[in-house]
């Protein structure tokens, strides 16, 4: 660097002197010029040829990287100079004619002269166009739309640190880096193989869960180049796709590193109504490093001029993903029983990382050791939009779940098949081929306060698993496409974090489809379509509740692995939840002894119903300064079936007087 200014310095002196021989030639400015040659001779003396200069790796290396010439780099140094020293920034004001300092830019057709280029000559505009190196890789901007040779030459303030041996990244690209370890997989050797043969553009397409940047870096790690990963979904709202790519590519090109653009299809295409923005696909092949983009949908053939080399990354196996959290959590015994589902929680390589950073801040704050639980708590913070939504796990167990004995054996079996679902898959494809998904599909159906819910918890709990309730209001969409897209969202985290899905009210997404009359019909048919495909991909577990059997689509049954009805409980049965609801309050009144057979043959109610007259009688009872007896049951269940605009059953409770009055 340091020779290269001192080379300007006498390309200015050179030029100094001839507009001091020129017919009139201001004496002012003559003399201005003549001093500032002197200071700029002194501090910048010319070396002896051969001499090692301070650094003289980053100007040839970028020139190599960028494909750059001399010229091009004399050009360069020539633009950079008033950003390194004032004196040369003044005296390249007055050639071009500045007085005193002006913008403190070189006029193109100062750097010309200077360079020895003709201002008239095809070469010179050649040297500047928008499709050369120098622009091309934004290592030089031009500046106004005057006169071609009055207009400005600017080097970004990015390249002038690199120059000079400030490596601080542009600030644009700090924000979209983010941290990507690599994987060895076959896809991750496909795409080195590409790189390493000369392909400068691979598109790895990564389903929701794939691990598309982990392809990407283990990739250029395999070749021994560094990755430079950025997201595009993090740039600034004001800045566009095109502009953060060509930031990221000079960057990857300046430190020599592989670039990798997540979020790539998202960029291209930001919405199914507006067209794609082909200025980010441009940007891309006129990066001068390889390039690997990643993103979700598959390459529209429209995008580009070329198809890039197109690669489908798979989702991580089961033995990859132990890799990453052994990586990640080296002293922890991950064999043991109480980490086995936070290591089958199916997360990205960089996801598992970003959990055990959380997990450790948390276990900092709390002073705990970072174990299983604390890493389930981090995996649901950092699960999207799942992470508020998850609701922990409730305590239950199949013995809170009072059902007749068909329904209650059925749901532990499904239990049992979820707890073995690993030992049975490792010994083949038994779900079947084609595309089909590893998971279990159970429908609970019955009435209202038949226990659906509680079952779910109860499966949840027994498997150690969180449940996901999926809220249908954040879902279901009116604009086309977007339903789909929001419960491939829902399926990606369940399957990602390793959770029970849970869709209650099911028959309101499950609907059967119907004859097409118009568009709405259609687009409706299309997204129970979509549900069907995507429950037989589904890897996890997926819990159906509803109230309506007979309106869920009847292609679903072959995808469900338990149907499972809950009755309106029978009189042994309301009896079980009586008791077991009372059992967990404070003693009951003595002088009041509550008749369980009198509740049970009477109150001919679902467990949800007789959960709250349990609850309004508590209430009662704490309000009065008294405990819970038959009186205080039988008032509660009266409101109760006034809430439900039921009518009381001939004879019930009308002998039992209401609390507070006389027997």
């Amino acid at each position: 660097m340091r020779r290269r200014l001192a080379h300007v310095v006498t390309q200015v002196a050179g030029a100094a002197e001839r507009r001091a021989q020129a017919p009139h030639a201001s004496g002012d400015a003559t003399d201005r010029l003549g001093a500032l040659v002197a200071v700029l001779r002194a501090d910048h003396p010319a070396e002896p040829h051969g001499a090692a200069d301070d650094d003289p790796d980053r100007v040839a290396a970028l020139a190599e990287i960028f494909g750059l010439d001399e010229l091009d780099v004399r050009l360069l140094m020539i633009a950079a100079a008033p950003d390194v020293d004032a004196n040369l920034g003044a005296a390249l004001d007055l050639l071009g004619g500045a007085l005193p300092a002006g913008s403190g830019h070189v006029s193109l057709g100062t750097a010309l002269e200077l360079c020895g280029l003709g201002s008239a000559s095809a070469e010179a505009r050649a040297r500047l166009h928008p499709a050369a190196p120098l622009r091309r890789h934004h290592l030089l901007l031009v500046h106004g739309d005057g006169p071609w040779l009055a207009r400005t030459l600017q080097v970004p303030d990015r390249v002038v640190g690199r120059l000079v041996g400030d490596d601080t990244p542009d600030p644009l690209v700090a924000t979209l880096t983010v941290h990507a370890d690599g994987v060895d997989l076959p896809e991750a050797q496909s795409v080195a193989r590409a790189v390493e043969l000369g392909v400068r553009l691979v598109y790895v397409r990564a389903p929701l869960g794939a691990p598309g940047a982990a392809v990407a870096a283990g990739a250029f790690g395999a070749l021994g180049i560094q990755p430079l990963v950025v997201d595009l979904r993090r740039r600034p709202a004001q800045t566009s796709g095109a502009v953060a790519v060509a930031a990221a590519a000079r960057e990857a090109g300046m430190v020599r590193a592989g670039l990798v653009v997540l979020g790539l299809d998202d960029a291209i295409v930001a919405a199914p109504d507006q067209p794609a923005d082909l200025s980010v696909v441009t940007a891309l092949e006129d990066a001068a490093v390889p390039v690997v983009g990643v993103g979700h949908r598959g390459w529209d053939r429209g995008w580009s001029r070329d198809l890039p080399l197109c690669v489908e990354a798979a989702r991580v196996p089961h033995a990859v993903r132990g890799q990453v959290w052994r990586r990640e959590l080296p002293g922890a015994d991950l064999a043991a029983a109480e980490w086995r589902d936070v290591v089958g929680l199916r997360l990205e390589p960089r996801d598992v990382a970003a959990t055990v950073r959380y997990a450790s801040m948390l276990g900092a704050v709390r002073d705990e050791a970072v174990g299983p639980g604390l890493v389930r708590e981090a995996a649901r913070r950092l699960g999207g939009g799942a992470g508020g939504r998850l609701p922990g796990r409730s305590g239950a167990s199949l013995s809170d779940l009072v059902l007749p004995d068909t329904a209650r054996q059925q749901v532990a079996q499904l239990i049992s098949w979820a707890q073995h679902r690993d030992e049975v898959l490792a010994q083949g494809p038994v779900h079947g081929q084609g595309g089909k998904g590893s998971g279990l599909a159970a429908l609970f159906s019955g009435g209202p306060g038949t226990g659906k819910t509680l079952a779910a918890h109860v499966v949840s709990d027994a498997l150690g698993l969180d449940l996901y309730p999926v809220d249908l209001s954040s879902v279901v969409d009116k604009y086309v496409g977007e339903t789909e897209k929001n419960l491939e969202r829902v399926f990606h985290e369940a399957e990602s974090l390793n959770v029970v899905l849970f869709f209650d009210e099911a028959d309101s997404l499950f609907g059967s489809r119907s004859e097409v009359r118009d568009s709405r019909d259609r687009y409706a048919n299309l997204e129970v379509s979509y549900l069907l495909q995507r429950m037989e991909q589904f890897d996890g577990i997926v819990l159906l509740a509803t109230n309506l059997r007979a309106n869920l689509d009847a292609a679903f049954s072959r995808r469900l692995h338990f149907v499972i009805h809950f009755p309106d409980p029978d009189v042994p049965t309301r009896r079980r939840l009586w008791q077991q609801h009372l059992t967990h309050l404070a003693p009951l009144d003595a002088a009041d002894p509550v008749d369980y057979d009198l509740l049970a043959e009477s109150v001919e109610l679902a467990g949800g119903d007789i959960r709250n007259i349990v609850m309004a009688a508590a209430y009662d009872a704490a309000a009065a300064g008294g405990r819970i007896g038959m009186r205080t049951l039988a008032a509660a269940a009266r409101r109760e079936y006034a809430k439900l605009g039921r009518r009381m059953p001939p004879g019930g409770f009308a002998e039992i007087p209401a609390p507070g009055t006389a027997g």
